[in-house]
């Protein structure tokens, strides 16, 4: 039996207990910022949704019976930037036109952040 006077932990034993602390500390701060960096993706690709929906609503709205091709623009949604195509398409039903909305992260038509398929119905008064 050991005297109590040398009770405690050696050098190497602190030493290796530190290191499993360190790795498992760095894996925990890598969890974390793939987190915030995740959020941060969610919050992007929410707006762009908005971005999407408001402009089929919004022509909808407005009774809009556009023509068939493809139209693009800008939108801001929580102070960020957008760029939005839409492709309208005719259907088989003469009284109603395909719409779908891409939207991207700005500067470029690169980065896919919603995409959103909607119809159109022709506004009472437009002969076909």
């Amino acid at each position: 039996m050991r005297p109590d006077s040398d009770a405690g932990f050696t050098l190497i034993e602190v030493l290796a207990a530190l290191a499993i602390i360190a790795v498992a500390l760095m894996a925990a701060l890598r969890v974390t910022s793939q987190g915030i960096s995740n959020v941060g993706e969610l919050r992007s690709r929410l707006f762009a949704s908005w971005v999407a929906e408001n402009l089929l609503v919004e022509q909808r709205a407005r009774g809009d019976w556009l023509s068939p091709g493809t139209y693009r623009g800008t939108a801001r949604q929580g102070n960020t930037d957008f760029i939005w195509r839409e492709e309208v398409t005719e259907t088989s039903n003469p009284a109603f036109r395909r719409v779908n909305i891409f939207v991207f992260a700005v500067p470029q038509e690169s980065y896919l952040l919603a995409q959103l398929t909607g119809f159109l119905a022709r506004p009472p008064g437009i002969v076909p």
